[in-house]
């Protein structure tokens, strides 16, 4: 195979220099060298349609860049050099491989690190250096190039003698170092595709707009929207106006805030800010709380207890006034919805906000009018759907019977909100058992409402069981029995984004019977060395855990001494109590027992909480650039995301060595265990290259 390749390479090769024999073809890449301090930053000016090769390396494949320095004494490389913006990645067809590749700019960072002797006599130092590269275009490649370089840098100021020595300082150095200096930042979601086509990118936002429909938050608002609209106009083109309106109050909700917020933060700054209220909406008890009562009332409604109806004095106007108090109530419909699918589509939104700071200003508004608009779309089509069922013929009392059971469903989905703020403020109000045993009770009750044995007020007498209610039925208590499991600790995996973590459970039956507890993993001793940890036991773990017995840490500081006292590489977790996607990776991919086995031995796993409400001791408290005092660990952390990783959206999982510096590409949200398992297998070989 890998003869196969090469002979490839070579003809691709040969090509190139077939054409440049024919004439001359100068190389498309400019190289510049700017060293400040004991960093060179170099950048490649790729003119044309040629793209360059990335640092690989391809075995058995193309040409990757690469770069060799001639150290004198007393100077070593600090790392190996970063990619500072992020290579398109392709599959390629010829090669057999997947490839990353440069165009039009790329960037890359080198640090070195000066010996103290050397670095007191404050003499600049003259380093020597070479590139090696390669460029293709869609037709041919030209022969691999090689270019000279030479740079100066300066010894930077040294610390105290007691700070020198000291391995905190040395973690200290690395994380203030600022992100762009040592090539961290990253891509995600939308924004991985910077150096795609901007209609690429609207077709993905697209894309993601239809799947948020299948989020668990995002997924509970369909029965309220066709129970709302069920109480539609007999006018067919009033009832038809009322859902077009609907679809374009959630585009206009999504859209015009964000162009909004975007505007401003380019024009003034303040990108933190809207962090914030990102946060605040996602994850504070008050907004929680609020969409919990909403979907109770709405349940009860479903019930009978009341009829959800506006204000009389708006019914009047709406009487003499058009439409006007049923736009009011449609438009908070829309909003009702935006709202409470935040929290699933927050990381999204994110992400566009992210990539706004960052230059760019028409593309992320575009980006989520498309968003908006595919979101919008099956929320319409169902707003219109009511309306015609509205014109059936009435069988019974068949459209109450389906509030009812709407009602039932709105009453589990709502219990996903006082999790969140129940988890959030570590209330422990909703564990997972108590959870779990409240969807039990009510599909039981739903079960026994659709075979007849409930009635409500409204309901009309049923003589017989049909065979739809029948099915309905045995599902519905199907479901129950795949519940009951749960309530002693069963995975439950096609509901971890709606359920709580299972370490909130005060009793696992299935952990304890592999001897595991509450702690680590079936069978196996503490993964920590305990001795090596300040206090006994990492700092907040007594009110926050990892899934599946895992161990580590929740504060980044003592995460990475413990990682180079014991000499692993580091995987942070930007998680978050609120994050349903951050629970469906727990749930479906760090189960895999070798997601399992690579991370509890050969990672120091550092979970971050953006979203946690406990206030830290002031000494503890930071101050962000712009001034804003953070005081709660959520915000501490939520703060060194965008500050260090300039993005926002959870989950995201970064790999780094022991000394903070980037081991491969962050990764985010994507249920792919083979593709998972590569990216920590991929960290694991460039720390060990590194050493």
């Amino acid at each position: 195979m890998k003869i196969r390749h090469t002979f490839i390479a070579c003809l691709l090769v040969l090509c190139g220099i077939g054409s440049a024999l024919g004439q001359p073809i100068e190389n498309p890449v400019k190289w510049s060298f700017a060293a400040s301090g004991q960093q060179v930053e170099i950048t490649a000016a790729i003119s044309g349609d040629w793209h360059m090769y990335d640092l690989g390396p391809y075995d058995g494949g193309p040409n990757a860049t690469a770069f060799s320095f001639t150290l004198p004494d007393g100077v070593s490389l600090a790392g190996s050099v970063v990619q500072q913006n992020r290579p398109t990645r392709v599959q390629d067809e010829i090669f057999g491989m997947e490839i990353g590749y440069f165009a039009k700019e790329a960037k890359f960072v080198q640090r070195f690190d000066i010996a103290p002797e050397l670095a007191a006599q404050g003499e600049p130092i003259v380093i020597k250096g070479n590139v090696e590269w390669q460029v293709c275009d869609d037709q041919s490649c030209l022969p691999p190039t090689d270019e000279d370089f030479t740079i100066t840098i300066t010894p930077e100021k040294q610390p105290t003698a007691g700070h020198a020595a000291s391995s905190a300082g040395q973690e200290t150095a690395a994380a203030e170092t600022p992100a762009a200096e040592i090539g961290e930042t990253s891509f995600e979601g939308l924004q991985q595709n910077e150096n795609k086509s901007f209609w690429t990118i609207i077709v993905e936002a697209i894309l993601w707009g239809f799947a948020a429909l299948l989020t668990p938050c995002v997924f509970p608002m369909v029965p309220m929207t066709v129970s709302f609209f069920m109480k539609g106009s007999d006018n067919k083109a009033k009832g038809r106006f009322m859902a077009s309106f609907y679809g374009l109050s959630i585009v206009a909700l999504y859209t015009l805030p964000i162009a909004a917020i975007i505007l401003i933060t380019y024009f003034v700054g303040g990108d933190s800010v809207t962090a914030d209220i990102f946060n605040w909406l996602a994850t504070h008890w008050l907004p929680n709380i609020l969409f919990f009562l909403i979907f109770m009332i709405f349940a009860a409604s479903f019930f009978g207890a009341f009829e959800i109806t506006m204000p009389s004095k708006l019914v009047n106007k709406s009487d003499s006034k058009a439409d006007k108090g049923g736009l009011v109530g449609v438009f908070f419909m829309a909003l009702t919805l935006v709202l409470v699918s935040f929290s699933c589509t927050g990381p999204i939104v994110g992400t566009v906000l992210v990539k706004s700071t960052q230059g760019a200003i028409w593309e992320p508004i575009f980006t989520m009018l498309a968003f908006s608009a595919a979101f919008a779309l099956p929320f319409t089509i169902f707003a219109f759907f009511p309306a015609l069922l509205k014109n059936l013929p009435k069988s019974g009392g068949w459209l109450n019977s389906v509030k009812v059971v709407l009602g039932f469903i709105e009453l589990a989905l709502g219990l996903k909100f006082l999790s969140v703020a129940d988890q959030t403020y570590h209330w422990g109000l909703l564990d997972r058992e108590v959870y779990v045993a409240l969807w039990v009770v009510i599909f039981a009750l739903l079960g026994c409402y659709l075979l007849g044995k409930i009635r409500f007020a409204h309901d009309s007498e049923m003589k017989h069981v049909s065979v739809k209610r029948l099915f309905l039925a045995i599902v519905t208590f199907a479901f129950v029995v795949y519940l009951i499991p749960g309530m002693f600790g069963a995975p439950l995996k096609a509901l971890s984004g709606y359920l709580p973590p299972l370490s909130t459970m005060d009793f696992n039956l299935s952990a304890s019977a592999a001897g595991s507890g509450s702690g680590p993993a079936a069978g196996s001793a503490s993964t920590l060395d305990r001795s090596k940890i300040e206090g006994g036991a990492p700092k907040y773990s007594d009110f926050l855990h990892l899934p599946h017995g895992l161990e580590g840490f929740f504060d980044y500081e003592e995460g990475m001494r413990y990682a180079r006292e014991v000499g692993k590489p580091v995987f942070i977790d930007f998680t978050g109590h609120g994050c349903v996607n951050c629970r469906e990776m727990e749930a479906n991919v760090w189960s895999d027992p070798t997601v399992l086995r690579i991370l509890r031995n050969d990672y120091v796993i550092i979970a971050l909480y953006v979203d946690d409400k406990k206030q830290l001791p002031e000494e503890e408290w930071i101050t962000t650039p712009d001034g804003k005092v953070r005081k709660t660990l959520g915000k501490i952390n939520a703060s060194f995301q965008i500050e260090r990783f300039g993005i926002n959206a959870q989950p995201y999982y970064v790999l780094l060595d022991n000394e903070g510096r980037p081991l491969v590409t962050p990764r985010s949200y994507d249920l792919n265990v083979n593709g998972f398992i590569a990216f920590l297998e991929a960290g694991l070989k460039a720390f060990g290259e590194r050493r």
